[in-house]
């Protein structure tokens, strides 16, 4: 042979006792240096074996771990780069030795000898089948120095989880934290297993920035942050992290309390916000005084999800607006549950009016000449899928409110006129009795509450007579335009007009001389001051002289009067002597259904 032919070369030194992997170098007109091409390339490797040992490793390598190369040989490789300090990676790694796995990669954060960290990017591939001329399996490590991308990446991350104007963690990186804190097994055995939050709120905010601009307003946001932080820098002394201060948006805030110990470590921390936030701000020549609402809730960590301790706490927070502002409200979970009732009653009225959830109760009124039947008041019911059976006071104000009242109203006037006319049929012998509706203020103004009520009288057959419509003192009172129109078309239609609940008001007694009022109902308080037995002498008798008064003037502009809450015979018998027309009470019925009310007039028949 000619000797220009060679036979394969090894590449790197062999650890004592180990078989060399050979990397073939072709010969020819262009010779391939792979062994000057490893030890000079930038990029960190090492040629690891099957055991997982340093088979060689490049000067690029031995820099980045600041050691000399031939330091590394025979080294193990998981030690050198940290892949075994967590099972999942450690398992990859030895996947990868055995032929398993095609490659691993991963990052760890490694301790250089002079003192830094940096962080890594290792990459683990098996070698080509060409170099594996040893025994067992080699795989090529690579370790790329990703500090600077690291740290690029951390600074973003801060600019993206911060709040720019105070500094403080915005509303991302808050949430992160709370869901972190929420996980299951978030929490040791030495903890409480408990979370807290003061969702606060400053009051009047946005006066300051209308007045004096976001200048102004960014500058005593930034120093309510350091307020507050302060105070979380003293809640938190002693403990192993300060409660977590984060800007929310606008004008919110929140302090996170991770490991609660209870409502009274929360209670002292809202209290503390609150006193350090009245303290006046001097601002850029201004002097600006500010208070918060804050909303606080404390519970256990299991169970709670980030929506439902979020809920809890702007609820809370409305509730301490609600009651007067420059206060912390704790959660109360009756008070939640009373305004999820709410809620979903209100949600569901419409609906259940065209379900026929409803049902009317009638209870009579009574003459207090004869105690003979003249009338009933139609009072109504929800037969509710969830709640069970509700009277007027759990939903009538919801129904007033989003405006179904109207569309309720109309049912309960068509439903009650249609009994009253079936009572009158069914009983030709006797007078008949009037049906009396509550009117709400709302259906004199959001609809054509004439032409209902001509529109059911036709429709049902009842005399205009035997229709009475009850509307508070207080929706009549300064009436004029269209309602004053309504009720007086009403009165000449010959429908009756009762004032109820009447003396709980202003009791602008000018006004009966202007409105078509048929009938005053009395309030049930002046009844109830008539609570005694015969003979013994009556405990306010300021209530006989002052009904005894409307009585008399009542009877002389023409207009009768119902007594409410008529619950005993004494009562009964003082009104009569005074001159009261009818009473309406348990004395007589409590609220009953239809049937219950045509058996009482067969029994009342003459």
């Amino acid at each position: 042979m000619n000797g220009t032919s060679q036979g394969p070369t090894s590449t790197a030194a062999t650890a004592p006792g180990r078989a060399r992997p050979v990397v073939t170098e072709r010969r020819g007109p262009e010779r391939v240096d792979y062994r000057g091409a490893f030890a000079h390339a930038p990029l960190a490797l090492a040629v690891v074996d099957g055991e997982g040992l340093v088979v060689c490793a490049n000067d690029a390598l031995a820099a980045l771990l600041g050691t000399g190369p031939a330091g590394l040989d025979g080294r193990v490789a998981a030690d050198l780069v940290d892949l075994a300090s967590d099972t999942r990676t450690w398992h990859a790694y030895r996947e990868v030795l055995r032929g398993r796995q095609a490659k691993l990669r991963c990052t760890r954060r490694l301790k250089h000898p002079d003192g830094h960290s940096l962080w890594v990017q290792i990459t683990v591939t098996p070698m080509p089948e060409s170099a594996e001329r040893c025994e067992g399996r080699t795989v090529l490590l690579s370790a790329a120095d990703i500090s600077a991308r690291r740290e690029l990446q951390a600074r973003l991350r801060h600019v993206q989880m911060h709040d720019p104007v105070t500094r403080l963690p915005n509303r991302n990186l808050f949430f992160e934290r709370l869901a972190a804190a929420l996980e299951a097994g978030a929490y040791d055995d030495t903890s409480t297993g408990r979370i807290g939050l003061c969702y606060l709120d400053l009051d009047g905010f946005k006066a300051v920035n209308d007045t004096l601009g976001h200048r102004v307003g960014d500058r005593l946001l930034a120093a309510v942050a350091e307020r507050l932080t302060r105070c979380a820098d003293r809640a938190g002394y002693g403990a192993v992290t300060a409660p977590l201060v984060a800007r929310l948006g606008g004008d919110e805030f929140a302090l996170l309390v991770e490991d609660s110990t209870g409502t009274e470590q929360l209670a002292d921390l809202a209290d503390a916000a609150l006193k350090a936030l009245q303290e006046p701000f001097d601002l850029a020549g201004q002097r600006l005084s500010v208070s918060a609402s804050i909303g606080v809730v404390e519970r256990r960590a299991a169970g709670t999800t980030t929506t439902g301790l979020m809920q809890a706490a702007d609820t809370t927070l409305y509730w301490a607006k609600t009651d007067g502002k420059a206060r912390w409200t704790l959660f109360d979970p009756e008070r939640n549950a009373h305004r999820m009732t709410r809620q979903t009653l209100s949600s569901s009225l419409r609906p259940a009016v065209e379900r026929g959830e409803f049902v009317l109760d009638y209870q009579p009124l009574v003459g207090l000449d004869d105690e003979g039947v003249r009338g009933v008041e139609a009072l109504v019911r929800w037969r509710h899928p969830q709640f069970g059976l509700l009277t007027p006071n759990r939903f009538i104000g919801l129904a007033e409110e989003d405006g179904s009242i109207v569309q309720l109203g109309r049912w309960v006037l068509r439903t009650a006129c249609r009994q009253a006319r079936r009572w009158q049929v069914a009983h030709p012998e006797r007078e008949p009795v009037f049906v009396s509706v509550n009117v709400a203020v709302r259906q004199v103004w959001d609809s054509d509450l004439v032409a209902d009520v001509a529109e059911i009288l036709a429709e049902t057959g009842l005399p205009a007579r035997l229709l009475q419509l009850e509307l508070t003192e207080s929706a009549v009172m300064g009436s004029a335009g269209r309602p004053l129109q309504a009720l007086q078309a009403l009165s000449d239609m010959g429908v009756r007009i009762a004032i109820d609940d009447f003396g709980t008001g202003y009791s602008n007694l000018a006004y009966l001389s202007r409105l078509p009022v048929s009938v005053l109902k009395l309030d049930g308080s002046f009844v109830r001051g008539f609570q005694y037995e015969e003979g013994e002498t009556h405990t306010n008798p300021a209530d006989e002289v002052i009904v005894e008064a409307l009585v008399r003037l009542a009877h002389r502009l023409g207009i009768t009067v119902t007594a409410e809450c008529v619950e005993t015979a004494a009562q009964a018998a003082r009104l009569r002597r005074i001159g009261c027309d009818t009473g309406q009470g348990w004395l007589y019925s409590r609220p009953v259904p239809a049937d219950r009310i045509a058996a009482l007039l067969r029994s009342d028949a003459p």
